[in-house]
């Protein structure tokens, strides 16, 4: 088991580095608009929460990639690879312009949600824009999706890392209005991330298309690429529910942050800086099941269950102890950690609150993501949808809604809402890999001591 988990781990960690450094460029946003203005940076919560759930659907679309990637790569056939990256970037990016137009036309929907009237008329032109940046994200996304699955995942690591001090200075100069350019603040921080997605989506692709180490898979494209029925109805159907499966996810955190918007801007603002420090800590155990699903993608290609489970099991220790790890973090840090994004002392006294709470989730945020994952690899994926659905929907949520509003604990309460609810899909996910893994095992073995006697009869 420890040699499977430092096998994933290799593969993993350049994808944990990507992962943080994408969700750095939010941090950053938030750290330099929250010393702006408190208001601004609960304007910013407001937009990136409501803009997460059609983001995730985008982003699970483009989680189909990797594992019919990773099970062609496993059968050793370069041509079904490369006609999945064709048919997978432009189904993930005309799905994500049609999300982009409606999102960035109907972006006055936000004055309608109960939020502080200042707040919402900050957060629409920034909702606007990072709606339009999802584009040129899922596109780097799509093809950094087939780098990964054939273990190149240092390139997108590299793009992912050499793009943040480019984000950083565009902020600067957008958000702050340095050397002449206008001071544009939360607007400008979009300006800034739009740019940033769109130099990182020209450079994978120019990347892919010329470096040698592709070169097998591109040599493909006159065989491969073009848009096929088959193809794209093999990643609609890992890709749809696995778009909604996080964003059953991304709608219960969107859904508590609104919730926490009808407790005032302050707690709104709290709510903001405990979820950009959660998150940031949950893009290492992404990066974890995202190496797991496409090494147990590989032995699912070869047909090998046994293989498929040791694989499985030892991802699951390694988020346990990576869990373990955040807990202490978040419990011994939660004063200090605020400090990076206001000096507001009602905000930070509530950041640090919930961040303690934050801390109770975070074995379970870790182990939920892997068994998803898992799960996705052997391509079960319409079960753990309907499973993660009753975890966030019909425990998380309206625990969170009854704790929060009818038994006053206010923002403490939907966030022990969500500490339930992803307590349950972790459960419920990881209980149903191994028991179809268990399966799997049984079935091979009887095929095979068939086989035996028959040979031997």
């Amino acid at each position: 088991m420890r040699q499977e988990l430092i096998l994933t781990l290799k593969l993993s960690i350049p994808i944990i580095i990507t992962n943080m450094a994408q969700i750095a460029l939010g941090l950053i946003d938030s750290a330099m608009v929250g010393s702006i203005d408190y208001k601004l940076l609960a304007a910013s919560s407001l937009a990136i929460n409501t803009i997460g759930i059609p983001q995730i659907i985008c982003i699970g679309l483009t989680m189909a990639i990797s594992p019919l990637v990773a099970i062609a790569r496993g059968r050793q056939d370069a041509v079904a690879a490369s006609r999945v990256l064709y048919n997978g970037v432009w189904l993930c990016t005309i799905a994500t312009f049609i999300i982009a137009l409606v999102c960035a036309t109907g972006s006055g929907f936000l004055e309608y949600l109960g939020q502080d009237p200042e707040v919402a008329r900050l957060a629409i032109p920034y909702f606007e824009i990072m709606a339009w940046s999802l584009i040129p994200m899922i596109v780097f996304l799509s093809i950094k999706q087939f780098s990964d699955a054939l273990e190149m995942t240092k390139t997108g690591m590299a793009l992912a890392l050499g793009t943040l001090p480019i984000n950083a200075f565009l902020n600067w100069l957008f958000i702050y209005g340095n050397l002449g350019f206008p001071r544009l603040e939360l607007y400008g921080a979009g300006i800034a991330t739009l740019i940033t997605r769109i130099i990182s989506a020209i450079l994978m692709i120019i990347i892919v298309l010329y470096h040698p180490v592709y070169k097998r898979y591109i040599a493909a494209r006159r065989q491969a690429w073009k848009l096929q029925i088959n193809a794209l109805r093999d990643l609609l159907a890992i890709g749809v529910p696995s778009g909604m499966q996080y964003a059953m996810e991304a709608g219960a955190f969107a859904v508590s942050g609104i919730m926490v918007g009808w407790l005032g801007a302050t707690a709104q603002a709290a709510h903001q800086i405990a979820l950009n420090i959660a998150s940031f800590s949950f893009m290492a155990a992404l990066g974890l099941s995202l190496g797991g699903s496409i090494r147990v993608s590989h032995a699912f290609g070869r047909n090998d269950p046994m293989q498929m489970r040791k694989i499985g099991i030892s991802t699951i220790y390694g988020g346990i102890g990576y869990g373990i790890f955040c807990v202490l973090y978040f419990v011994l840090f939660r004063n200090q950690l605020p400090l990076l994004f206001t000096k507001e002392p009602a905000v930070i006294t509530m950041a640090a609150s919930l961040l303690f709470l934050a801390a109770l989730f975070q074995i379970s945020d870790s182990t939920q993501t892997i068994g998803v994952g898992l799960l996705r690899g052997i391509r079960d994926v319409k079960v753990p949808t309907v499973l993660v659905t009753v975890a966030y929907w019909v425990i998380g949520i309206p625990i969170g809604y009854w704790l929060a509003f009818h038994r006053n604990m206010g923002a403490s309460g939907i966030w022990l809402g969500l500490v339930l609810g992803l307590t349950a899909s972790s459960i419920l996910c990881n209980y149903r890999f191994l028991k179809k893994t268990a399966l799997y095992i049984k079935n091979k073995t009887g095929l095979v001591g068939q086989r035996i006697s028959s040979h031997q009869s």
